[in-house]
């Protein structure tokens, strides 16, 4: 393993016993457990502990490092990093991390977006030619991002087209995005994969066609599923691809995650980014909240730290534990985490 930090020399380490093969076998085995929703995911998750963060972490946190940010072989991109376990407590208990395609891809500037505006898409439902399930807790979401918490723009459900996408980007070039819908990434068949818009889909090779680097998207949140899933052809799915086209942070999904806990995540993400120094922290605190019973399922509502949000309506789900990484620990942010 090679770290590399702001200040001093690059830290070098070998770990004889984690070959690839069991590297790999150990992180099939805990993304497998934890995005099932399975309980038996905490062996998995500190073997990767000790072997991934362990051996660096006195180091690191010699040199006030408190944000780790990753650039992982083929095989670990689907590693859920905040939810590794050091045996007392998760890794986003202390540290804020993310991925990385590669070194260059990083834009290393810092830009203040507490106070940015939202540019605000979401589907709640779609035409029926897209045989795709409704996403209730949708219709909430997004004017809550974009109204209630932050000043911007949102548009929903039949307005959700890419001529309306492309045109609200060039009326309003905002520094911050935000898509809720479905997503799904199918690795090596690229031409199956996509973003749902109300009426169609968006394939990954039109992501370049959205104009994301001009002017620079600061933040895109891809809030729907498997947005982060990968493969060799496509690096860590449409987020990856995204930052290749130009967007500064993504944050996205590793697997098929659920609508309420996703509600609850996200509006406590954007509470967070008005105060949080930078946007991995503020993904952070969010999961934070939810490890800690800060943020959860209260009768027809989410409780929050700064507030409350309602239940799309016939939402029935009341045993939902949102302290299980399941919920919170599939979101993370790809490229700059400032």
């Amino acid at each position: 393993m090679l770290a590399i930090t702001a200040e001093g020399e690059p830290i070098r380490v070998r770990i004889p016993e984690a070959n690839r093969e069991l590297v790999l076998q150990t992180a099939n085995r805990f993304y497998n457990r934890v995005s099932n929703l399975q309980d038996n995911y905490l062996e998995p998750s500190q073997q990767l502990y000790r072997w991934l963060l362990a051996p660096l972490e006195a180091e690191l946190q010699a040199r006030g490092i408190q944000n780790y940010l990753f650039i992982m072989p083929d095989g670990l991109r689907l590693l859920p990093l905040a939810a590794l376990h050091d045996g007392k407590q998760y890794v986003a208990q202390k540290y804020s991390t993310g991925y990385a395609p590669s070194l260059n891809l990083i834009d290393y500037r810092y830009r203040n977006i507490k106070e940015s505006p939202v540019l605000a898409f979401g589907a709640s439902q779609f035409e029926t030619n897209q045989n795709q399930s409704n996403l209730p807790a949708v219709e909430i979401e997004v004017p809550l991002i974009a109204r209630d918490i932050r000043k911007g723009t949102y548009v929903l459900d039949k307005e959700f087209t890419l001529q309306n996408l492309v045109e609200n980007r060039n009326d309003n070039p905002y520094p911050i995005i935000h898509l809720a819908t479905h997503a799904d990434f199918q690795p090596g068949e690229l031409s199956k994969s996509y973003i749902q818009l109300y009426d169609r889909k968006i394939g990954l090779n039109e992501l370049r066609e959205l104009g994301l680097s001009n002017p620079t998207v600061d933040l895109l949140v891809i809030s729907a599923c498997r947005s982060a899933y990968g493969d060799r052809n496509a690096e860590l799915g449409f987020a990856g691809l995204a930052v290749q086209a130009g967007v500064k942070t993504a944050i996205a999904s590793l697997w098929y995650v659920g609508d309420t806990g996703t509600l609850g995540l996200m509006s406590e993400f954007y509470r967070q980014l008005t105060t949080a120094p930078i946007k991995a922290e503020a993904l952070r605190s969010a999961q934070v909240a939810m490890i800690e019973g800060q943020l959860k399922k209260q009768g027809n509502e989410i409780v929050g730290t700064r507030g409350t949000v309602p239940l799309p309506a016939g939402d029935t789900v009341a045993d939902e534990d949102l302290t299980h990484p399941f919920y919170w620990s599939a979101f993370t942010t790809i490229g700059s985490p400032w």
